[in-house]
């Protein structure tokens, strides 16, 4: 299995040579050449597979250059009811990641798939324990070590620092915007006292953020000299490990491959979403993908409208689920290449077009980038915006009925994906975190605290170590050079 670059100036590259990487050279994002398929015989034998060996299956389809032993033990170290353990009543943590149907009627399912059962709580867990592990072997096999460096709205830092922490040969560097984050995910983070652990958190907002992630995969010198990897979904072993959810939530929803579902993902960075409609490409029977956004809805605009339009840092909102308070999803640039039907120069000029004008248009009004918005519907995406009173109201009302508490963002996504119900299709919403994340939104909403799971009852007061900076790339790049001596 080879990799291209979405931007089409870069060699093929195998899974191995692009797993401690970010961006390719050119700027762009590693996609296969060409998406491995699953036959029907596959998805009937996958049926009842645990589900590390479930990863593994679709593993050796992307990672063709590790041996299958190899990854079979990676997998089931990851995949575990031990590290998968923080599950609701009623769940099984050996199913690592469990459906809850909320709603049955007239027709309708809408379900819930629970991945928020890792050790911090979110989906990120999920993709980031893998990575970790992954990122180990590698680094071994090359007597190597790799500092990560990665921007986080929420989720992704903790989820990527669990993993790292004192992991050989390894040294995390975590950006995230200043005082944006809930209490509970700031000292996921913060209190993390491990010294491979760096913490900076940058005065502006997660895009400040991720631009200077790509800025410095960018600066080819500096990232070599200083051994730069990434954590963020712009790597694309985050993605693949991902595309094994949906494939468990369509098995465990359906009876045979004559049955379709559906997918609501809560949306900011594309990364999650993106995984579905990887699904979707190499086979599995998936209807529709609908991306719920909040306030800052770029991908609910241009899955309505076919533009693309960047908000600036000032446009940006901060709301109450504040891990898709993102305005430039950095994933979506793969969508977009296999909107193009893979044109790479397209694709650079398109994105450069972003840089320049905050922007592109595709919906084939006068003056506009292209057409191609004409095409979104056979890729099946649909999109919806939730608002703060959207998701309280969410809250409550899947709290009254069902029994259930929600985070902020599958409230979210839960609230859209009620948009989009189908008789005969199921809809699984993807759980993004646990509630206990975001209690001070489920404190507004149901007037008391969010269960917490074991061990985390206190992580607020627990002292935290972390350093404030300006979003300034090249004191950025200081930081970084003083703690690897590199």
């Amino acid at each position: 299995m080879q990799y291209v670059s979405t931007r089409g100036q870069a060699a093929p590259q195998s899974f191995s040579e692009i797993l401690l990487g970010g961006l390719a050279p050119d700027g762009g994002l590693y996609l296969p050449a060409q998406y491995p398929q699953i036959s029907g015989a596959e998805l009937d034998a996958w049926r009842k597979l645990p589900y590390a060996d479930l990863a593994l299956q679709v593993l050796k389809k992307f990672a063709t250059d590790i041996p299958e032993a190899d990854l079979h033990a990676l997998t089931r170290k990851t995949y575990t009811a031990d590290v998968y353990r923080n599950v609701r009543a009623g769940e099984d943590a050996a199913q690592i990641t469990p459906l809850r149907v909320l709603e049955e009627k007239n027709g309708t399912e809408l379900i819930l798939q629970a991945l928020s059962n890792g050790p911090t709580l979110a989906f990120k867990d999920m993709a980031m324990q893998l990575l970790g592990h992954l990122f180990e072997y590698t680094l071994a096999k090359q007597d190597a070590e790799l500092n990560i460096f990665g921007a986080t709205s929420g989720d992704t830092g903790s989820a990527a620092e669990y993993a790292m922490r004192g992991k050989k040969g390894i040294r995390v560097f975590m950006l995230s915007p200043h005082k944006k984050m809930s209490a509970f995910q700031t000292a996921q983070m913060f209190s993390l006292q491990d010294p491979n652990i760096f913490n900076i958190a940058v005065e502006g907002v997660f895009d400040d953020c991720q631009d200077m992630v790509k800025a410095v995969s960018n600066d080819l010198e500096y990232k070599t000299r200083q051994k730069i990897g990434t954590v963020n979904s712009i790597n694309w072993a985050r993605v693949v490990a991902q595309v094994v959810y949906y494939i468990r939530g369509y098995l465990s929803a359906t009876t045979s491959n004559e049955q379709k579902v559906s997918f609501t993902v809560p949306s900011g960075n594309f990364g999650n979403i993106c995984a579905g409609h990887i699904a979707r490409m190499m086979g599995v029977p998936i209807d529709k993908l609908v991306a719920a956004t909040n306030e800052n809805d770029v991908l609910d605009e241009f899955f309505r409208t076919g533009v693309y339009r960047v908000r600036k840092s000032a446009e940006t909102y901060h709301t109450t689920s504040p891990s898709m308070d993102i305005s430039k999803a950095s994933n979506f640039e793969r969508f977009i290449y296999d909107l193009l039907d893979r044109d790479g120069d397209r694709v650079r000029a398109l994105f450069s077009k972003v840089e320049a004008d905050g922007g592109f248009d595709l919906s084939g009004n006068p003056g506009s980038d292209g057409d191609e918005f004409k095409k979104i519907v056979q890729y099946g995406f649909l999109s919806g915006k939730s608002i703060h009173q959207d998701r309280l109201q969410t809250i409550r009302d899947v709290q009254a009925q069902y029994g259930v508490t929600i985070d902020t963002h599958t409230a979210d996504g839960v609230k859209v994906a009620r948009e989009y119900l189908t008789p005969g299709i199921p809809m699984i919403v993807l759980e993004t975190a646990l509630p206990a994340k975001f209690n001070e939104t489920i404190q507004e909403a149901l007037g008391r605290d969010a269960e917490r799971p074991a061990g985390f009852e206190n992580i607020e007061s627990l002292p935290q170590r972390f350093d404030v900076m300006a979003p300034d790339l090249a004191q950025i790049k200081t930081y970084i050079a003083r703690h690897t001596g590199l």
